[in-house]
């Protein structure tokens, strides 16, 4: 924003800072002022402003900033661009659409024809001088700084007076606090003494924040009045409306203030997509560190919430809803509840998992499959160069087994089930609660009003249609856009998407061609031990494989969701965020599970049996599980995928990318910033732009999404999962509190009643982790097998010989031509028979090699448990929902409360009004009565003083 001549009386090397105050215009109520040009004579300006906190005069609060990049021109350009800067800025004020652009032709003395890059520089500075032209008409003030240690950056600085404030608080529907004080209902006789003994214990674990503290007395809100101004609490006008509200007023304006240019509008969203604006920003509070520091919400947040001291300690909630608003506060204080709802979730896994560890020298398969006397001779797990081997070299990985495939997992299973759905009904609760303490209970008739602005490549989009329509037609029908224009975009989204996921499984499939030849050329290596830990070293180094490509496949999927949902346009950003998660979930659920997928429900399935077996391209065959069944390699596939993907992507990632790309930005603009500059200290607007900006809540609740599916969907197989969880988020808290507080500019705070689309997420991953849960243990571990043996084959009541009757035998002359091993005599004897495990009839059966009907036996006990278990358990769930109420009872009867206030307030003013306005009514009567006694006219009329007067 150039300086407007017209107001200007400083020479041109003072010109840099300036203020233009111009009121609001008078049909709204507002008293008319002269623009005026402030500058502080002060000996240190900045210490007036507070470093950039205030205009330059020390009075008026920066509530936003607009950052533009500038040129200084020199000689005769100079004037000539001021000139067009000035003429440009009164034909806006004017509503004239029909000037040229700056840059199409110069005045005479300017320096020839300007080049591309001017006339794009010069185009942006017309739009910047029309739409700052329409936000002084809004009732805005602005200061522009362009002496700053940013060399070619501009900043103005945007202030909102109180008339403004009051205006848009009353159109935005905001609630304020009014006069009126109420007694909140507290607890009586035992409860009150648990709450007073709750309160002492859990004392240390409270942040030391005022708004933290529980409070018996509670203002009445509501919804700003301009006319009822006398029934709000306005003692302290600077700090009726806070920081975080005044950004929100001014970013209201900002959104429908527009520019014209011949027929096309643009907003702040279009002006920031076009480059004419850099960056739009609210300031954060001040400094967050430093001894000399004045005290700040943001210096408070920063140590009582984003400092990883603070780890064991409540979060300040209410204050993190004060600074950043609603939304940002609900996500915190939903994590804050899945977090704490992981502790009894983590301490019951330890539980089964100890119950394992415990019981596992007394577990009678793993005995007998340790047991070296009963030399069970296997069949060899890949041709030629496998040999046949000991069932008992696999006592490890059957002890392992029994630590997460015990009787404890189905219960932990059903008990994960019935967590989510108390989890999920503990936090409708709990945000019913900060609905009632934010004042949020009737939000829904609020957020219509402004929620509905359309975005910047919408807008364009809208235009380009509008032009060729009238190209065509001369119609000017108001235009938007159909599902016909979007069509294109739809079909591009639905084979992106499809060919993804076709990528997904390519690449488990590669994974798999991986292990099945790694594990073959390890068979021929002639170590022994290399030979002994086959497979432990292939599924390691295949669930490393997996972890290192789901990780770089989710940022490439991230980006990719996002380019496929601008390509569709979205009207709102409300719809561009629902459907950029939708898409973000799908390829990154996919991406996160489908390996887990395939060693749960696909690996040894589709074997086939020894002389039979099943092949990948001719010449792979299909993996086989273990002897103590696929449930120890679920486990190890899940822990290291979920570990790693908190470790490396939660955490490694967010916290270095953000510090990396910070560094890299500071880097970049002290090597533009000249060197005599240095000296000067940094004003609040200029440190805030070298922050990463803020993108948003999607990839926070993501990360917080796929890892919930990670403790719930295979909780059977890894009773562990809750308790890494928790450890994870303790740090998540901190982690995320402080790239809010340090690492990123301050979002504009934006009302949320809910968390939104990812409550339906939420829910819809709680009902599916039921039926995989059903399906591990059924068709995964080997708990349906045990039970059908113990209740229909053993003979004396125990799990003696359990693993005997899950192995069939092959004679190895069936073998098919080149399949038998090479060397034949590994284990130091020939071997007529072998055994494998599955339900199949023995070689010297009438029908060898069929299917046997203890498979058909135990595969209906596996499904009848499946449906079971399912139905029991979403029964128990609906149940917990039903018993426990969405709305706290106290909330309810408090809300209710309120509006039995509310009532009364307005009935007691109109009672009052109508009282003050009857006394008004007795005055002026007992005024004219005396008045008309003795007026002539009623003399004349008076018969008796018509007899006095004669």
């Amino acid at each position: 924003m150039r300086v407007n001549e017209k107001y200007s009386t400083l020479p041109a090397e003072d010109r840099s800072v300036h203020i233009i105050n111009i009121c609001a215009i008078e049909d709204i109520g507002y008293l008319p002022s002269e623009g005026t040009l402030l500058n502080s004579l002060s000996v240190d300006p900045d210490a007036k402003c507070k470093y950039g906190l205030y205009f330059r005069d020390g009075k008026r609060k920066v509530d936003y900033v607009l950052v533009y990049h500038h040129k200084r021109p020199s000689g005769s350009r100079t004037l000539a661009r001021r000139s067009q800067s000035q003429d440009s800025r009164l034909s806006a004020r004017s509503g004239r659409q029909d000037q040229p652009l700056p840059g199409l032709g110069s005045p005479e003395g300017a320096d020839g024809p300007e080049s591309p890059q001017d006339f794009h520089e010069d185009d942006k500075r017309f739009r910047r001088a029309e739409y700052e032209g329409n936000l002084l008409e809004a009732g805005l003030e602005l200061e522009c700084d362009e002496d700053t240690k940013i060399h070619g950056v501009g900043f103005v600085k945007i202030h909102a007076p109180w008339n403004v404030l009051c205006r848009e608080a009353e159109f935005l529907k905001l609630k304020m606090p009014t006069k009126k004080l109420y007694r909140m209902n507290e607890a009586r006789g035992l409860l009150k003494k648990i709450n007073s003994v709750v309160q002492k214990i859990t004392a240390p674990i409270q942040p030391r924040v005022a708004e933290h503290r529980p409070q018996s007395v509670k203002r009445l809100f509501y919804a700003f009045s301009r006319e009822k101004q006398h029934l709000f609490d306005l003692s302290d006008k600077d700090s009726f409306f806070d920081s975080k509200t005044r950004s929100t007023i001014v970013y209201e304006i900002l959104k429908r203030t527009t520019c014209t240019k011949a027929k096309y509008s643009m907003g702040i969203t279009s002006l920031l997509a076009n480059g004419v604006y850099l960056a739009a920003y609210p300031l954060h509070d001040g400094d967050y560190r430093g001894e000399n520091v004045e005290f700040n919400d943001r210096k408070l947040l920063y140590e009582e919430w984003a400092s990883y001291r603070v780890f064991y300690k409540y979060q300040p909630i209410d204050l993190v809803r004060k600074y950043f608003g609603e939304k940002i506060g609900l996500y915190f204080a939903w994590l804050g509840v899945y977090t704490q709802m992981l502790i009894p979730a983590s301490v019951v896994g330890v539980i089964v998992f100890l119950y394992g560890c415990a019981t596992v020298d007394d577990n009678i398969p793993s005995k007998e499959m340790c047991d070296q006397s009963q030399n069970i001779t296997m069949c060899p797990l890949c041709d030629k160069t496998c040999s046949y081997w000991k069932m008992s070299s696999a006592c490890a990985t059957a002890r392992a087994s029994h630590l997460f495939d015990n009787p404890a997992t189905v219960f932990f299973s059903i008990f994960m089930a019935l967590w989510a759905a108390t989890f999920m009904e503990h936090w409708k609760r709990k945000q019913m609660r900060l609905n009632y303490r934010w004042d949020l209970t009737s939000f829904e008739e609020e957020e219509e009003a402004v929620k509905g602005h359309p975005r910047a490549e919408y807008e364009a989009r809208v235009l380009q249609k509008s032009l060729r329509k009238e190209s065509k037609d001369k119609k000017t029908d108001k235009v938007k856009l159909t599902w016909k224009d979007r069509f294109p975009a739809y079909l591009i989204n639905l084979v992106s998407i499809i060919f993804m996921i076709a990528v997904t499984f390519a690449i488990v499939l590669g994974v798999i061609i991986y292990r099945i030849s790694t594990a073959a050329a390890l068979a021929m290596n002639s170590s022994p031990s290399v030979r002994s830990n086959i497979r432990v070293t292939v599924t390691a180094t295949a669930v490393i494989i997996n972890l290192v490509v789901i990780i770089l496949l989710d940022e490439v999927y991230g980006c990719i969701a996002r380019w496929l949902t601008k390509i569709e346009v979205p009207k709102t950003e409300k719809n561009f965020e629902e459907r950029l998660i939708f898409k973000a979930f799908l390829l990154k659920f996919v991406n996160s599970y489908t390996p887990i997928f395939y060693v749960a429900f696909f690996k040894g399935r589709f074997v086939g049996r020894p002389g039979d077996y099943v092949y990948i391209f001719q010449s792979f065959r299909m993996e086989e599980c273990a002897p103590g069944g696929c449930l120890m390699e679920l486990c190890i596939q899940l822990s290291i995928i979920m570990l790693g993907k908190q470790l490396i992507q939660n955490n490694l990632f967010e916290i270095g990318i953000p510090k990396m790309k910070k560094l890299i930005r500071s880097l970049r603009l002290r090597q533009q910033s000249p060197s005599d500059e240095h000296a000067k200290r940094e004003q609040r607007y200029e440190v805030d732009f070298t922050l990463e900006p803020f993108a948003g809540l999607t990839p926070e609740y993501m990360e917080m999404i796929i890892q919930f599916g990670f403790v719930t969907l295979f909780v059977a197989s890894f009773p562990l999962a809750p308790l890494f969880a928790l450890l994870n988020n303790i740090i998540e808290i901190r982690l995320d509190a402080k790239k809010f507080i340090t690492e990123l500019r301050r979002p504009v705070a934006v009302r949320a009643k809910d968390i939104g689309i990812w409550y339906n997420i939420l829910r819809g991953v709680g009902k599916l982790a039921v039926i995989i849960n059903a399906f591990v243990i059924s068709f995964t571990s080997d708990f349906i097998p045990r039970l059908v043996y113990l209740y229909m084959y053993s003979k004396n009541g125990t799990m003696h010989g359990f693993v005997n009757h899950t192995l069939s035998s092959f004679n190895v002359s069936d073998f098919q031509e080149g399949t038998a091993p090479n060397d034949p005599l590994d284990l130091g004897y020939e071997v007529h028979i072998c055994r494998y495990k599955d339900y199949r009839e023995p070689p010297w059966s009438e029908h060898k090699y069929d299917i046997s009907k203890d498979f058909w036996a135990v595969l209906a006990a596996r499904l009848a448990f499946v449906i079971v278990f399912q139905n029991l358990v979403m029964f128990m769930s609906d149940f917990v929902d039903w018993v426990i109420p969405d709305i706290p009872k106290d909330i309810s009867q408090q809300v209710h409360k309120e509006k039995v206030l509310m009532v009364e307030l307005f009935m007691r003013e109109e009672q009052g009004k109508q009282q003050l306005l009857d006394t008004w009514m007795e005055r002026d009567s007992a005024k004219d009565e005396p008045l008309n006694n003795h007026s002539p006219r009623a003399g004349l009329a008076s018969p008796e003083h018509h007899t006095g007067a004669v």
